[in-house]
């Protein structure tokens, strides 16, 4: 084993690795003289997380390296490597300020750390999931931080909960505390403004905390309404701690109201007791609940729009629309958030697109009602952003205010775990160009685009020969020759002696990845072009369904998704318009797009679905780090989650220099090198048509 480094060794390599936070008064000696009392395979611990977090943040680092030995002292491996992890997450989350106070509250991890039967966020984070989209209705994103509280679209909980000395005891209250979030959506609580009514007393950090302990009694008596089982459980974990004078709140007709008054009331003489099942409330809550209030109001006034039939009308669309359009709801018997919905249109009933009966579900979630104003049709209800708003916040608020945009989460290989919510990606449409670049390519290729099409017809028409079945066209003198020896031993003659042809069902989707970074510039982005043009030629004589989006984006805030074909669009002349569009944008950052492709294709219903990307070389991105070994490990993460949602990536390239990354990204036999630019047009479709072979 090898001796512990010195005080100076040490002070040499912080010195090194913290330089840009150091200063006269700030200066290694201290974190030096800490670590030089480790072991050395803690100082090697040390080292390498600091080196892993300085890409983040060196504050951050320091913050770190001047709290493990203590860490280090007190928890075991596992739960230091956890507390890390929640700290680098909290400031990729919310910044340096409580990011840093994460690696100041080591004492909040020793109970975890000390409890063998710990449930881990991260052991049940997928069961945990299911379950609390099945509870809601809705998507809720799960997340981890230092105490549970919700914004109400993503519920936050510990990373490990140990208050008991059962696992699934913990499990359990897992789930408890996922009920009480959901339920503060569902039941109110943050109909006001939570935080700007606890303001207007002295200690804000008091008033919030006896208000949360009042809501969770009033939640309990709603939660009992619809999942009795889950309301036993808030019974025994609250034990004999309901104040008499908290009483009102045990009718299921109380509301956030009821909590508020009981505030005002109590402030100065209660003390809520402290209970394993505490939650926090924050004022992210209200600011994105209103958010996607008005998102939804916005996306349901387009929703009835398309609803409405062409009418004749002397009335304004939107007045003629809440004349027309009646919607009656009541809570679905049975379950616990969801609602029935009755939708009339001219007093007739109808049934909603799925996508309108979700949208209608959500806002009754929030509301409870489908206000009056929310039925216009002609988008007069409608709110838009300010570009104060739009620029303001990070990449989840700008997410929350814009439609079409996603978060996606990117693998870090140096910390081994997921930044969460890392990538802002948008959706985006090519614009369409009408210059006759397919007609050309269509003239300049017409030979080959006939054979290729002849070639895709055999395909399509492949059959194959069935032996020995009960019914056919044919003998099957195999099966025949194998039966009369049987016969002649005195056995029965088998019933299964003839041969009939089978055709193949092709239960296919496939969808192209097109690279459209700036390198694509010249004659690589024609030749993408032209075999996009060919291979959608093939494509529709053999019938298998298939998209073509193309990708690119600068920095991890815009990374951008370009929708030229989706799957249920026809390839008509606006996709063919898209296509001539196609021009090059800016860098490479693979994972995020392969991650949002991936979810498109999880959500088309095939036997065999492919990814096929298109590309002139390796993930790139300016700057944030994503150069070179960051970008590939998250690109092959990426493709790994892809293989594991039952899809086949593959990729076709032009780079010379593939052999030294793709094998290690897609795999030894699932990739292809097109060696010379201008056959590329040529390969396309015809590697297409082997893989489907």
């Amino acid at each position: 084993m090898a001796a512990p480094l010195s005080q100076a060794e040490l002070t040499q390599q912080l010195d090194y690795l913290l330089s840009p936070v150091l200063s006269s008064r700030r200066t290694t000696t201290p974190l030096a003289e800490l670590l030089a009392a480790l072991t050395r395979a803690q100082q090697d611990f040390v080292l390498h997380w600091i080196e892993v977090i300085d890409r983040s943040n060196y504050e951050m680092a320091y913050q770190f390296a001047a709290a493990a030995p203590a860490a280090l002292a007190r928890l075991d491996d596992k739960s230091v490597e956890s507390w890390i992890l929640n700290a680098l997450d909290t400031y990729d989350r919310d910044g340096l300020y409580l990011g840093s106070q994460v690696f100041k509250q080591i004492d909040a991890w020793l109970p975890s750390a000390a409890n063998e039967h710990a449930a881990t966020f991260e052991h049940y984070a997928p069961v945990l999931e299911l379950y609390a989209c099945g509870l809601a209705g809705r998507r809720l994103r799960l997340d981890i931080a230092a105490e549970p509280y919700t914004d109400t679209e993503t519920l936050y909980l510990p990373p490990r909960i140990a208050a008991f000395a059962d696992t699934a005891a913990n499990f359990n209250l897992y789930k408890v505390i996922i009920t009480l979030l959901w339920a503060q959506g569902r039941y109110g609580t943050f109909h006001t403004d939570i935080v700007s009514a606890c303001a207007v007393y002295a200690d804000l950090e008091r008033a919030t905390t006896l208000l949360s302990h009042f809501e969770t009694l009033r939640l309990e008596s709603c939660i009992a309404t619809v999942l009795p089982g889950v309301a036993r459980d808030l019974a025994r974990l609250r034990g004999n701690t309901t104040d008499s004078r908290c009483a009102v709140l045990q009718n299921p007709a109380a509301t956030v109201r009821d909590s508020l008054k009981l505030l005002a009331e109590l402030y100065d003489v209660f003390a809520a007791p402290a209970l394993p099942h505490h939650t926090a409330l924050r004022t992210e809550a209200t600011t994105t609940r209103n958010k996607r209030l008005q998102r939804e109001r916005s996306a349901l006034a387009e929703a009835l729009a398309q609803m409405l039939p062409e009418q004749s009308s002397d009335k304004a669309p939107e007045a003629a629309a809440q004349d027309r359009i009646e919607i009656k709801t009541k809570p679905a018997p049975g379950t616990a958030g969801n609602f029935d919905v009755e939708i009339r249109l001219d007093s007739l009933p109808v049934t909603p697109p799925e996508h309108v009966a979700q949208l209608l579900d959500s806002i009754l979630q929030d509301l409870g009602e489908i206000p009056d104003d929310y039925l216009h049709a002609s988008g007069s209800g409608k709110q838009t952003l300010s570009a104060d708003d739009e620029s303001a916040g990070d990449g989840k608020d700008m997410a929350d205010d814009e439609a079409g945009t996603h978060l996606y989460n990117e693998w870090d290989h140096k910390r081994r775990h997921y930044r969460k919510d890392w990538c802002l990606l948008r959706e985006l449409d090519v614009a369409p160009v009408d210059n006759g670049f397919v007609e050309d390519t269509l003239t300049r290729y017409r030979p080959q685009v006939a054979q290729l099409k002849r070639s895709f017809e055999m395909l399509r028409d492949e059959d194959r020969l069935l032996k020995r079945q009960s019914t056919g066209d044919d003998i099957d003198f195999d099966a025949l020759v194998a039966g009369y020896a049987d016969l002649k031993s005195g056995m029965e003659l088998p019933e299964r002696l003839l041969t009939r042809r089978h055709k193949a069902e092709r239960d296919l989707a496939a969808l192209f990845m097109v690279d459209m970074s700036g390198s694509t510039k010249g004659w690589i982005n024609d030749a993408e072009r032209e075999s996009l043009v060919m291979l959608c030629e093939a494509l529709e004589v053999l019938g298998d369904r298939y998209a073509i989006y193309g990708f690119s984006g600068v920095t991890r805030k815009r990374c951008e998704i370009f929708r030229i074909k989706r799957f249920n669009e026809p390839y008509d002349n606006t996709v063919k318009q898209r296509i001539a569009g196609i021009t090059p944008q800016d860098y490479t950052r693979m994972g995020v797009a392969i991650r949002h492709l991936t979810k498109l294709l999880n959500e088309v219903d095939a036997r065999t679905r492919l990814l096929v990307t298109l590309s002139d070389g390796k993930p790139d991105d300016y700057s944030d780090h994503y150069r070179g070994e960051y970008g590939i490990e998250d690109t092959r993460q990426a493709l790994i989650e892809a293989h594991h949602a039952g899809i086949k990536p593959f990729c076709i390239t032009i780079d010379h220099e593939a052999r030294d990354y793709l094998p290690h990204l897609y795999g030894p036999v699932n990739w292809t090198l097109v060696d010379n630019v201008e056959r590329l047009p040529l390969k396309v479709a015809d590697i297409y048509r082997r893989l489907t072979a």
